[in-house]
């Protein structure tokens, strides 16, 4: 028995990469359950990645690419021509960054990195044009199929796609992509920076598919639900195609329209059914191209959930109110880091167990803080009924070359508000966090809430707190929420102004150490209890405090630090590895739901008044 037990754990922290005859050995400092399940896949992520625009037709590149890196390597910037590779040469598993154990390479900071990969077209696909699809490289990527440039993308949290149908010979093709990271603060990466405290993630680090489409296809869809006149607004581009649009309840038909695409139209949902934590109902959508004959030459499928998210005023104070009530926002700030993948979960299941226990846990909000995720993370969060705010990832160093940085900020935070359009379960952008690499602010947060003014927007949630490097830029005195941080608080939380909801965007940060499931560096936190029962205890009367701050005070949303330990912080609630439990989470449940139904309470009262 000793033996089996030793043999598996061996098998969990160890993956062998074979090649050329060379055996190579990566060892997990802290593996997860999920980890030798994906070193051992061939394609780790095999869902089709982009659920708010499903093709039936489409072909997973995710899996081995061979690989060279290094800052002494070609330089992967912009380059002219793709790089020669040797005929013995590393393979990496995309769509984990180098510096993961799970893509075989884990080496730091490789700055120059080239990936290259076999395919061939299905039969089938024979007339179709062919797109390549990336969800996200950082930071800057250039493509070559066949040896030619096909194209190039800025920016490490959007995606970006490729036609590269005339590339494209009989047989085997052949893919090369550059990936330049230079992770020195220039550019938006968030935690993934210089100042970030954890370990880098460079290039590929979402999955990468190709599919067919006709010449004229669908490139993009917007999707703003309209309660106030019960239907839905739906802009398609898609050149000057002819359209159809159904949208489903199950497998009832609530509402059709046909006409042209580029032209916003609107489908009428009566009674709407409507989208909330409580009951995240979805709606099915399927639109279509049409030639002059009427032949459907581009179809895809997607969903929608009705619900708005507004300001409004209760007894005189100023809160959010979800389709037309007060729900207070109980979080968890979820920076999205994993032992084995980095920025990566180590695969769907994986990236959809952490929302599952944190709505289990009661909560009904989570702060992406400084990261996007894969859209199956949104999907997963508009099917569980998962509030989100999300972070832009910061720049650093905002005030070097500035008609480069500021310039790459601004495009880059449009690029992600426009991928993430169309998810009911974000509810509010967060430009700026503890004045990092802010600049602009006012400016900024004003241009947000006028370009999606569907959502809430905190300008620089915690302007109350700022790195030693910088002036603070302070409280941008527009936006929708007076935020603050407060560690441990959450006593001294913000207060509503006559404008803004009150919003305590960070508190906690309560520690416990955990023998066997911590990385292997000097862990801290803000504070620390010495078991469980203690640290669930601590926990509870924060809350408590939280749901005073809630009744009397006017405070409408509170973030608790953090979903999981990351790397030296031991304040999760759950250990690094998702393995421990940290407190017991029948009592922060409880506690959860008391405070949510308690502010759900105000809305009667705010009832009777009227």
């Amino acid at each position: 028995m000793k033996n089996t037990i030793l043999n598996i754990l061996f098998l969990t922290i160890f993956f062998q990469v074979n090649y050329c005859g060379y055996t190579f050995a990566q060892t997990a400092k802290l593996p997860t359950k999920w980890t030798q399940a994906a070193m051992a896949s061939s394609n780790p992520f095999p869902d089709y990645p982009r659920p708010q625009l499903v093709r039936g037709e489409w072909k997973s590149l995710n899996g081995k690419w061979d690989y060279i890196g290094g800052k002494e390597k070609k330089a992967a910037l912009n380059p002219r021509v793709p790089i020669e590779f040797p005929t013995n040469n590393e393979q990496i598993l995309v769509p984990y960054c180098p510096e993961s154990v799970i893509s075989g390479i884990e080496r730091k900071q490789e700055i120059n990195m080239w990936y290259r990969r076999y395919f061939e077209i299905p039969q089938k696909w024979r007339g179709k044009n062919v797109l390549i699809n990336f969800e996200a490289v950082d930071h800057e990527a250039t493509v070559f199929v066949n040896g030619q440039k096909a194209g190039n993308h800025s920016g490490g949290y959007d995606g970006f796609s490729l036609d590269i149908t005339k590339f494209l010979k009989a047989g085997r093709n052949e893919v090369i992509v550059s990936a330049y990271d230079s992770n020195d603060g220039t550019m938006p990466s968030g935690k993934n920076g210089p100042r970030g405290d954890y370990t880098f993630s460079s290039g590929i680090w979402q999955s990468v598919w190709l599919e067919p489409v006709s010449l004229v296809h669908i490139t993009n869809i917007r999707l703003l639900p309209d309660l106030e006149h019960s239907r839905l607004q739906v802009k398609v581009e898609a050149g000057t195609s002819n359209l159809s649009a159904v949208a489903m309840d199950g497998k009832k038909v609530v509402s059709q329209w046909e006409g042209s695409a580029g032209n916003t139209f609107y489908l009428p949902i009566t009674n709407p059914k409507l989208w909330s934590p409580e009951e995240p109902f979805l709606y099915d959508l399927k639109i279509s191209v049409k030639d002059r004959n009427g032949k459907v030459t581009d179809e895809i499928s997607s969903y929608f959930g009705m619900r708005d998210i507004r300001l409004g005023k209760m007894a005189g104070i100023v809160r959010p109110l979800l389709n037309g009530k007060f729900i207070m926002q109980v979080g968890l700030l979820d920076q999205g880091y994993w032992p084995d993948g980095i920025l990566t979960a180590p695969g769907d299941e994986a990236l959809k167990s952490d929302l599952e226990f944190t709505k289990n846990a009661g909560f009904n909000l989570i702060r992406k803080h400084m990261k996007t995720e894969p859209k199956r993370f949104y999907y997963w969060a508009d099917k569980l009924g998962m509030l989100l705010w999300q972070d832009m990832p910061a720049i650093w160093y905002q005030n070097e070359d500035t008609a480069r940085v500021r310039t790459a900020f601004r495009r880059e935070l449009k690029e992600i508000i426009d991928e993430h359009y169309n998810a009911p379960s974000i509810i509010a952008w967060v430009p700026f966090n503890e004045n990092w690499g802010a600049f602009d602010v006012p400016k900024i947060t004003d241009w947000v809430k006028k370009y999606d003014p569907s959502r809430l927007v905190n300008g620089n949630s915690g302007f109350n707190n700022n790195p030693d490097y910088q002036k603070a830029a302070g409280d941008p005195g527009n936006g929708d929420f007076v935020d603050t941080h407060i560690y441990i608080g959450p006593n001294d939380a913000s207060k509503p102004d006559a404008k803004r909801a009150a919003s305590l965007g960070e508190f906690g940060g309560v520690g416990l150490f955990v023998r066997g499931h911590m990385w292997p560096v000097e862990n801290n936190a803000y504070a620390y209890e010495p078991t469980s029962e203690a640290l669930t205890d601590r926990f509870v009367l924060l809350m408590s405090q939280v749901e005073q701050l809630m009744k009397y005070q006017g405070l409408s949303v509170a973030v608790y630090t953090q979903t999981t330990d990351v790397e030296h912080e031991v304040n999760g609630l759950l250990s690094y590895d998702r393995a421990v439990e940290k407190m017991d989470i029948k009592r922060v449940s409880e506690i959860n739901r008391t405070v949510i139904a308690e502010g759900n309470k105000l809305n009667s009262l705010e009832s009777k008044r009227k």
